[in-house]
């Protein structure tokens, strides 16, 4: 066999140096002009069929219509019901669906009776009803394959359901139970307490964290300062009367939302209506007063190492959307990260702050811009880790940065371009997913009233200017500072030296 391909490939090569060989505009003409067995069949000796050409459908085969070069995105759809719950959905070709409930209530409803109600919630939502005990509800989520959540934020709170959307009614029902009937029973109240206390033990280990919820209790007076972890000093003040009264007094038609995604809205209001047309109506207080201070807060915990968060309010918060969205690609723009952060653009290696700080600072640990945004207003800052003796320089760095980005010229086009794609890729990556999408559509429902359509966001995007960057960023520059500091905090800084770093021209 060997020799016989070895005769032909010599024989291949003869016929190239004599002439040349024959080329085809066509795989017609190709398979018109070639005999009947491959090129690999040809050189070892064997045969194979001929190959059909390949401008020529097979026969007895359909080909599909093409795709169309633009689908309309599905339109969420929303229905008020008597009692002034809203009902909103929008329809996915994906098997699975995601149903979440959305109420208007977080730790900054929470009054010095009932401080550390919210995240106990949190950690007791899908117990016991009056309806199932925990172990059944467990088992029927196991049996239909689903998967469910609950988040808690100083203004809102969702409970979430993930499952094939062939078992909506059972998804809607255990739901709606869950956080319509809670039993609260006393052992169990009494259980996820000691968990509560066990996670505050825990968060202690974690300063980024602590550093943060800090920062609002320093910059904040009223409602936003509350803190959403429970407190060691007051946790056992917590039972199961104070949770009902939290519930009753909260948990109201007008502030909740049921949200689903890839499930057809007329099958939901039919399913979600019997379960929820009586619940209260009663109308929401007015919303608790917060108002920006800034202010200081220190905590003396171990030493050589120094974590800290530098902010200024953001005001009008999501109710000034485009000031929200130049807010978040500023904080794209400014990025940063951890010392030992790997990969490429993606991981903010081309943002300001790792360029500008943490590759030419060997002794900073962390350096990222971060923000919290809500309905009114909001925080934006730089958090950062360093060893003690560099803590000053640091605060330095931060104040240097951020009246960069605030002084005309010091942003390039590139730089914001960058960003904004950045920004972009991350929202519709984000709603790629379902249980983001449902509570995207709950959390702007109850912000909005309605649900704005990603492209709004998009375009919004899309005509933010370099000017407009300086612009937010002088504004934020203009509140008084906040300072938050946990760790070796002997040589932090003081507040009245780090405030003059930003007004000192």
């Amino acid at each position: 066999m060997y020799r016989v391909a070895s005769t032909r490939i010599r024989s291949l090569k003869g016929c190239q140096s004599s002439k040349h060989l024959a080329r085809y505009a066509s795989s017609t003409a190709v398979a018109s002009k070639t005999s009947s067995s491959g090129l690999f069949s040809w050189i070892l000796g064997g045969k194979s069929s001929s190959l059909p050409p390949l401008d020529f459908p097979l026969e007895g085969v359909t080909v599909p219509p093409p795709l169309p070069d633009y689908v309309e995105p599905a339109k969420t759809q929303i229905t008020t019901l008597s009692n002034g719950l809203k009902v909103a959905s929008e329809t996915s070709p994906n098997p699975a669906a995601s149903i979440g409930l959305y109420i208007n209530c977080g730790s900054m409803y929470e009054t010095p009776y009932s401080f550390g109600a919210t995240h106990l919630l949190e950690r007791m939502a899908f117990k016991s009803t009056t309806n199932r005990t925990h172990l059944r509800l467990v088992r029927e989520v196991e049996a239909i394959g689903g998967n469910v959540a609950v988040s808690a934020s100083r203004e809102q709170m969702g409970y979430t359901f993930d499952a094939l959307k062939t078992y909506v009614p059972e998804m809607v029902e255990l739901l709606v139970d869950s956080v319509r009937n809670p039993a609260f029973l006393d052992w169990e109240v009494k259980e996820t307490i000691q968990k509560v206390k066990g996670e505050l033990a825990e968060a202690s280990n974690n300063p980024h964290a602590l550093v943060l919820e800090a920062v609002h209790s320093a910059g904040y007076s009223g409602a936003l300062g509350n803190s959403l972890m429970a407190q060691d000093s007051i946790v056992d003040r917590l039972n199961s009367s104070v949770l009902e009264e939290f519930v009753t007094e909260n948990y109201t038609a007008p502030r909740m939302t049921l949200a689903a995604s890839g499930v057809e809205h007329e099958e939901l209001l039919s399913i979600a209506e019997p379960l929820l047309s009586d619940l209260s109506s009663v109308q929401p207080p007015e919303e608790p007063k917060t108002v920006y201070v800034g202010g200081d807060y220190r905590c003396q915990a171990g030493s050589g190492v120094t974590h800290f968060a530098l902010a200024f309010e953001l005001p009008g918060g999501w109710q000034k959307v485009k000031d929200a969205m130049i807010s978040s690609v500023l904080q794209i723009l400014m990025g940063g990260g951890g010392s030992f952060s790997a990969g490429g653009p993606g991981k903010g290696m081309y943002s300001r702050l790792y360029l500008n700080v943490l590759n030419q600072n060997p002794n900073f640990q962390a350096f990222s811009a971060f923000s919290s945004i809500y309905n009114n207003t909001g925080l934006f800052g730089i958090q950062a880790t360093t060893t003690s003796n560099h803590v000053v320089d640091a605060f330095e760095i931060a104040a240097r940065e951020l009246i960069a980005v605030a002084t005309p010229g010091q942003v390039s086009q590139v730089q914001l371009d960058r960003a904004k794609a950045a920004t972009k890729s991350a929202i519709l990556m984000n709603l790629e997913s379902r249980m983001v999408a449902s509570e995207d559509i709950g959390r702007q429902i109850l912000t909005y009233g309605e649900r704005k359509p990603v492209e709004y966001f998009l375009k919004t995007i899309d005509e933010i200017t370099v000017k407009d960057i300086t612009s937010i960023a002088q504004k934020l520059l203009s509140s008084p500072p906040t300072m938050a500091s946990h760790g070796d905090v002997l040589y932090v800084p003081s507040y009245d030296s780090v405030a003059r770093l930003f007004h000192s021209k």
